[in-house]
Parts: C-alpha cells; sequence; structure tokens
C-alpha cells in the first residue's frame, strides 16, 4: 500500500469515528482490529492480544501512576496559592507583576506535576481572581494561566514524555533532563510576551502596588521551599545519577504525600479523591498506550511507517523543511485532537522519517512536546480553554481563547530555536551521559 494514501486513510478513519463522538482510545483500538480482519490474516488478532499483554506488563509504566499521584497530592494542598505569592513578590518589580509571577508559578508547579490542565487549574483557581482583583484585563488574566499552564508538560516530570519514551524506547531520564532548559526557555518568553502587552497597553496590567521587604520574600520563599525541595530532588537524582526516574518518582510520590498531610490537607475525602484521580488517569494512559500499538501494529504491517520514512528521506529538500512541514501537520491535527491522543497517533507513523533524516529522538520528543503544548491552549479542543472555564465558572470561553492566541506564538517562535539551535534541548542530556 502506498505510505501516504495509507496514513491518509487511517486518519480519515479515525476523524469519522471521531465525529461520532467515540473517545480516541477507543477509535484507534477499533482501527487496529478491523485493520487486522481487512488487510491481514486473521491469526494476527492473537498478536493483538500478546501486544496487548506485553505493554500493559510493561514495568516501565511503573513511572505513571507515581508522578501522576505526586502531582494530584500537591495540587490538593493548595501549595500552589504559595507559588503564586512568592512569584508575585519576587518579581513585583516587572511591569506585568502578577502575569509574569503566574507563569512562574505555574513553571515551579510544573517541576512537580507531569500534567498540563492540573497546573492551569491549580495556579489558575487564584491567580486568576487575583488579577482580575488588581485590574488586569480578564483576557490577559485567562491567556496567561492558560499558556502558563502548558509548562506542566514541558518542564519535568512530564507524562507526554513519558509516553513518547515507551513508545519509542527512547530513555525518559534523558528527556526529563532535555526538557529542562528548553521549559525555562518557554517560561521567559511567555513572560517577554507578558512584558510586551503590559508596555503597549498599560491599562491591560497596572502596575503592582503592593509591598514587599525582605521579610515577606523571606517568608514567600518559604512557603515555596517543598515544592523547590522537591523538584530538585526529582531532577537532581536523576541527573546526577542516584535514581532511575521511577526511583525518583516513587521517592517524589511519597513526600508530596507526606507534604500534604503536613499542611492538613489530606483527609480521608481528599485522599480518595487524590487515588481516584491517579488511578482514571493511569488507565486511561495505558489504554491508550495499547490501543495506539494495535492501530501501529496494523500500520507498520502495511509498510506505511517505512513507506513515509523512505519518502520523505528522499526528498530533494532539506530536513529542516521536512521538520516544518511536520510540525505544521501536527499543528493542524492540534485543533481537533487533545495531546496524548496525537503522540499515540504521531509517534509510530512519523518516528522512523525523523530518524531516517538524522533527527536525535531526544531532541524531536521535546519538540513534539511543544508542539502538543500549543495544541493544549488551541481551539476548538484546547484542553487548557476549557480546565479554565471549569475552575473560573464566570469566565467567557471567547475572552479564555482570544486571551491566549497571542501566546501561540512565543510557543512557536519556541519551535522555530529548536530547529535552528538543537544544543538548547541536547545540551544538558550530553553532560548528564559524560
Amino acid at each position: 500500500m502506498d505510505p501516504v494514501l495509507g496514513f491518509a486513510l487511517f486518519i480519515g478513519a479515525l476523524l469519522a469515528f471521531l465525529a461520532t463522538g467515540t473517545p480516541v482510545a477507543v477509535a484507534t483500538g477499533l482501527l487496529g482490529v478491523l485493520g487486522v480482519f481487512a488487510f491481514l490474516p486473521t491469526a494476527a488478532l492473537t498478536q493483538l492480544a500478546t501486544l496487548a499483554f506485553s505493554q500493559s506488563a510493561n514495568f516501565v509504566l511503573v513511572i505513571v501512576p507515581l508522578y501522576v499521584l505526586m502531582g494530584e497530592a500537591l495540587a490538593a494542598t493548595g501549595i500552589g496559592k504559595d507559588l503564586f505569592v512568592a512569584a508575585r513578590i519576587w518579581f513585583r518589580r516587572i511591569p506585568g507583576t502578577l502575569a509574569v509571577g503566574t507563569v512562574f508559578a505555574c513553571a515551579l508547579f510544573a517541576a512537580v506535576c507531569g500534567s498540563s490542565p492540573v497546573t492551569a487549574a491549580t495556579i489558575g483557581s487564584m491567580a486568576v481572581p487575583e488579577m482580575i482583583r488588581h485590574g488586569y484585563h480578564r483576557r490577559l488574566a485567562l491567556g496567561v494561566t492558560a499558556a502558563g499552564g502548558t509548562l506542566g508538560i514541558l518542564i519535568p516530570p512530564s507524562i507526554p514524555m513519558i509516553l513518547y519514551g515507551i513508545i519509542t524506547e527512547t530513555s525518559i531520564g534523558a528527556l526529563f533532563i532535555a526538557g529542562i532548559v528548553p521549559g525555562l526557555m518557554m517560561a521567559v518568553m511567555l513572560s517577554a510576551t507578558v512584558m510586551l502587552i503590559a508596555w503597549r497597553h498599560p491599562e491591560a496590567a497596572p502596575k503592582f502596588t503592593g509591598h514587599a521587604g525582605r521579610g515577606d520574600r523571606m517568608v514567600a520563599l518559604k512557603g515555596a521551599g517543598p515544592v523547590l525541595l522537591l523538584a530538585f530532588w526529582v531532577l537532581g537524582s536523576i541527573y546526577f545519577g542516584f535514581a532511575t526516574p521511577t526511583e525518583a518518582g516513587a521517592v517524589g510520590a511519597a513526600a508530596a504525600l507526606a507534604i500534604a498531610a503536613a499542611r492538613r490537607s489530606l483527609g480521608l475525602s481528599v485522599m480518595g479523591k487524590v487515588l481516584g484521580a491517579t488511578a482514571r488517569t493511569t488507565a486511561m494512559f495505558i489504554l491508550l498506550i495499547v490501543s495506539g500499538m494495535f492501530a501501529s501494529f496494523v500500520l507498520a504491517r502495511l509498510g506505511v511507517p517505512q513507506g513515509m520514512a523512505t519518502l520523505l528521506a528522499g526528498l530533494d529538500v532539506a530536513p529542516w523543511v521536512i521538520m516544518v512541514l511536520i510540525n505544521v501537520t501536527i499543528l493542524i491535527l492540534g485543533m481537533f485532537m487533545d495531546p496524548m491522543s496525537i503522540l499515540v497517533i504521531m509517534v509510530p507513523a512519523l518516528y522512523p522519517s525523523v530518524i531516517a533524516l538524522g533527527y536525535d529522538p531526544v531532541w524531536f520528543g521535546v519538540m513534539l512536546t511543544i508542539n502538543i503544548e500549543i495544541a493544549a491552549i488551541t481551539p476548538p479542543v484546547g484542553f487548557n480553554l476549557f480546565v479554565l472555564k471549569s475552575v473560573i465558572p464566570n469566565s467567557d470561553m471567547s475572552d479564555i481563547i482570544r486571551g491566549s492566541l497571542i501566546f501561540i506564538v512565543p510557543l512557536a517562535l519556541g519551535i522555530v530555536a529548536l530547529i535552528a539551535f538543537p544544543d538548547i534541548v541536547l545540551g544538558l542530556p550530553r553532560l548528564m551521559l559524560r
């Protein structure tokens, strides 16, 4: 089968399923099973069963509930408020203080949470009302929080990076370390966008008039201390080789529960919600992997990924042109699909082509993560947009969307920077492997 035609048929069938309201995980799994009946011997069904068992029993998956539990436990503590207060005080002299503080509060929380929606909800629940109370334009307050929440999947730990690592068998530790510099770079670029808006439209972001002395700064830093220490342990232990990502996640999850208990916010009802959310997210993650592997199995047997790799590698254009086309394709899909589904569907098809073009798998994983960051704030299916609508009930969806669109620009410029300067991603992992 022609690789382009095969992939186009797959995407078309998937969109047809999604149009009926079928969940992505179910749709991709059904396409895999139907593909076996349509194109392969029925004996291949036993291979699907073996594939499902081997993937769901993969020890690497232990890492998923650990990092999800860590993020959910901290989200239940209300520690997001301490992060926002600390960022607001420490950045009080910068134009757009509260909005910049929101970005860096999201960055700090992202360092102990692998989820973009959880980051947006945790920080947004107190940051958006606070900004509006101080006279910030509603669109700016909502937009910067939605965009800041995307840092939750770029600054490690990151659930999408774990998924990418499992699908491509890339080192999850290397992916985590590779995400640090681009994550901080994106936080700075989002903050620079806020400062530009505050400079061009002072009425949208009034100057912060609150006073903070040295004692206030120290108290604020102390409130954010547990998150900083936990982030240092998780990332530092991986970077310096003291622990594997799984071991770091286990200690991090235990520490997060201890922090929640110390703050007296871990009652039985809260613990039930935390464990329930962890179980649901982990189950969804495993179902996505298994169903995505079903579809990937059929596509691979039909030679679609291999054919696309040969086709793209043989084009008489520079590799960066092909990479731009891949990025544009993913950005378009991001308008209609959630980030995790994009990874499950696109990575198996595109990964062989990217490797054939000579790109590093760790670099590609980080670049893909930024792509799906944009998907999280791109209408009509941007997850962070709906999360903010739910945690800020009196907000208007049009304000959230219009406020978020400007922040797509710095995220897109970040992708351009990674294509032009891959060492932004690969510098730290190379030091780690020395």
